[in-house]
């Protein structure tokens, strides 16, 4: 069998009889785990395609072995989504049985498919599954894309897609190590980035039920884990909690993930004493960077052989960027998309859309729609996904940077940055922050003089939490769509001050909407 499937990496842990998975008060060893996932595979043998409503619980670990091991494909669906939007879904991807769990029992139901528990798959008798031969292709799940800027997208999650990330992360761990996995399962970085590296290297498994900021350090003493692995802002959120001057007592090693911000890394690697190593990925894993210690601060890492950066209209390589102070002054030429010119990675494709298909892979190159500049030593600087670039009095600008500088801010837990319509042209920049004090206008205006004039949003949001994916990815469409129309208190630039924005304040800007004739941008 060859060794870059993830069927290949459970077989080598069909006789480890060290400890496996361990979930609250229960564990397994390796042994019982693929013991499990092959019972899994028999009892759903003749299903193509099935559909999971669940947390992070055991069986699901145990379903994704099952399917590599020769079950059906496990389409994770996400519990977030609405029931109209997850039986559209389920359609998309051939879904014909759907397994769930507490506490989704109530969304599966309103399902048209037939559903049942999946803690009903438990089987102690004996037996083999006479799966066929996995190849390298094979496929093992669907997983769809955040839908943090439009409609998620069914990414083919095949055997090596899985097993290569999974073999290159095992160097960093020993059988000895224990992988701590507070992401769900549903989003392709646990599993690749956790699931699969603990297969890979025989350290066990802890599972969370679900992310909870305040029990990451208690479940890493308990379990005694050495490798944390997280996504998106739940760096930011752990470090939200009031410090203990202990904190640094604990068997953390390593935390690896993606999308934290530069900030949010250096605080977490200095409070909980651990390397905080933050790669740049996606679902579709077609362009990946690695991190490079010598690298200036916020950047991604050089960028890889066979990645450039090119302009979104002419194709053209984007030129090197121009760095003042740390600031950005050419971002109309250095600010680009990151291709992969030498093929697509370890994308295997969208599932059952061509268009998709198309729109990511044009002759031969993939286009990952994310935007990106590179100084002129080739490190890379991450400016935005494509839809975040913001045009502010004909100058172009990346949220990236602003929002990197808002979260020096003292008192700023987290902060996004995006697009809202101008009255008479183009842009405006506004903000929403989560603070752990209050609003400060003067403090705020005092700090952000220090910024580019374009850069200094024009709107300032204060929310007691943002709008976000299961995965902890800010969800700035929604954001953007609801602008200042919110009952959340919203800060407006007059000037170089900030003051509160009142009904008449918004009558009187939305009025120079529509003598401009712009009125349908405000519509959500």
């Amino acid at each position: 069998m060859t060794e870059d499937t993830l069927a290949a990496l459970l077989h080598r842990r069909a006789d480890d009889d060290r400890p496996g998975l361990l979930f609250e008060d229960s564990s397994w060893t390796w042994r019982e785990v693929v013991g499990r996932c092959r019972s899994h595979a028999r009892r759903l043998s003749g299903v193509r395609h099935v559909g999971v409503l669940c947390e992070n619980v055991p069986d699901l670990v145990f379903l994704i072995g099952a399917a590599a091991l020769g079950g059906p494909v496990v389409v994770a669906l996400n519990p977030t989504r609405s029931a109209a939007e997850l039986e559209k879904d389920a359609a998309a991807t051939d879904v014909d049985l759907l397994l769930w769990d507490a506490p989704y029992e109530h969304l599966a139901r309103q399902l048209p498919l037939p559903a049942r528990r999946l803690g009903d798959l438990a089987e102690t008798a004996p037996g083999e599954h006479g799966g066929r031969q996995a190849a390298p292709d094979d496929l093992v799940m669907l997983i769809f894309t955040s839908g943090t800027s439009g409609t998620p997208r069914a990414v083919r999650v095949t055997q090596r897609k899985i097993a290569v990330p999974g073999i290159s992360l095992a160097a960093m761990l020993t059988p000895g190590d224990v992988v701590y996995c507070p992401m769900p399962l549903f989003h392709s970085g646990a599993i690749m980035a956790a699931l699969a590296p603990a297969v890979a290297s025989g350290a066990a498994l802890a599972l969370r039920r679900r992310f909870s900021a305040s029990g990451v350090l208690p479940d890493v003493r308990r379990h005694g884990c050495t490798y944390l692995h997280y996504v998106g802002k739940a760096l930011s959120y752990v470090l939200a909690t009031p410090p203990r001057p202990d904190d640094a007592d604990n068997p953390l090693k390593i935390a690896f993930g993606n999308e934290g911000s530069a900030t949010a890394i250096r605080r977490f690697g200095e409070r909980f004493g651990c390397l905080v190593i933050d790669a740049f990925g996606s679902t579709e894993t077609a362009v990946s960077i690695t991190p490079d210690p010598s690298g200036p601060g916020g950047a991604l890492g050089r960028l890889p052989e066979g990645v450039e950066i090119r302009n979104q209209d002419t194709g053209g390589r984007c030129p090197p960027a121009i760095l003042v102070d740390g600031r950005l002054t050419n971002p109309d030429e250095a600010i680009g998309e990151l291709v992969n010119v030498k093929g697509v990675g370890l994308f295997d494709g969208y599932y059952n859309d061509p268009g998709a298909d198309a729109e990511r892979v044009r002759q031969g190159a993939y286009w990952s729609g994310d935007l990106a500049y590179a100084d002129p030593q080739g490190f890379v600087f991450f400016a935005g996904r494509g839809t975040e670039r913001l045009r502010v009095d004909g100058e172009n600008l990346a949220v990236a940077p602003i929002e990197s500088a808002l979260r020096e801010l003292p008192g700023v837990v987290e902060a996004a940055v995006y697009p809202v319509p101008d009255a008479a042209a183009g842009d405006q920049v506004m903000a929403a922050l989560v603070l752990d004090r209050p609003f400060d206008p003067a403090a705020f205006a005092a700090f952000t003089r220090e910024m580019g004039a374009k850069a200094v949003p024009r709107y300032v949001r204060i929310c007691g939490e943002l709008p976000q994916t299961a995965s902890h990815k800010v969800l700035k469409r929604v954001l953007a769509g609801q602008a200042w129309r919110t009952s959340d208190p919203v800060w407006f630039r007059r000037d170089s001050a900030f003051t509160r924005l009142t009904g008449e304040d918004i009558d009187v800007i939305e009025a120079e909407f529509a003598r401009h004739g712009r009125t349908h941008l405000l519509e959500s």
